[in-house]
C-alpha cells in the first residue's frame, strides 16, 4: 500500500491499534455482521488518511450503486474525484485470494482501476484488475476465534 511518512510512525501506530481494538470490541459483541464492521474501518482509513497527509480523503461506507453492482465502500479525493473502492468480507473470511476469483470481484477487477479486497485485517490492492500489493495487518482468528484483541503486525507496509 504505502510506507509511513516518518514522523508520524507512532501516531499511525496507534491508529492500527485503535481500530485492532474497534474490531475486536465488535467481534465480542457476538452478533455482528459485515456491516457491523464499516464504521471503524471508514474511521480508520480517513484517520490515516489524516495522519499521512491525505487529508482531503473522503470515505463513504455503503455508497449509491454503480454500474458494476454495490462495493461497499467508495473513496474521494476531496474534490468528488473517487480514488478507488473497498469491498469488504467479514472478518472470519480468511481466504481473499479465493474471494477475488468470484463473479463479484471479477467484475469489480475489471469496472474499477482501484479496488481493495480486505476482511478488516488483511487487505488486497489490485489495480487495473491485477493484484499489485497485499498486506495483512493482524491475524484475524486471533479475535474471531480467541476473542483476544490480534497484535498488530506489518503495518509498516500498509
Amino acid at each position: 500500500m504505502e510506507r509511513f511518512q516518518e514522523g508520524g510512525t507512532a501516531l499511525s501506530q496507534k491508529l492500527f491499534k485503535d481500530y485492532l481494538n474497534s474490531l475486536s470490541d465488535v467481534l465480542k459483541r457476538g452478533d455482528a455482521r459485515e456491516e457491523s464492521f464499516y464504521p471503524g474501518l471508514a474511521e480508520f482509513l480517513s484517520d490515516y488518511a489524516e495522519t499521512t497527509g491525505r487529508s482531503g480523503i473522503h470515505v463513504t461506507a455503503q455508497p449509491k450503486r454503480t454500474e458494476a453492482g454495490n462495493p461497499d465502500f467508495r473513496v474521494w479525493d476531496g474534490e468528488q474525484h473517487i480514488v478507488g473502492y473497498i469491498e469488504a468480507k467479514a472478518p472470519d473470511e480468511g481466504n481473499l485470494a479465493r474471494i477475488a476469483t468470484t463473479e463479484q470481484l471479477k467484475r469489480y477487477r475489471v469496472t474499477f482501476p482501484n479496488l481493495i479486497l480486505t476482511n478488516f485485517t488483511e487487505f488486497h490492492l489490485y489495480r487495473n484488475g491485477e493484484l499489485v500489493d497485499s498486506v495483512q495487518i493482524a491475524r484475524p482468528f486471533v479475535a474471531t476465534k480467541l476473542g483476544k484483541v490480534p497484535p498488530l503486525e506489518h503495518a509498516d507496509q500498509f
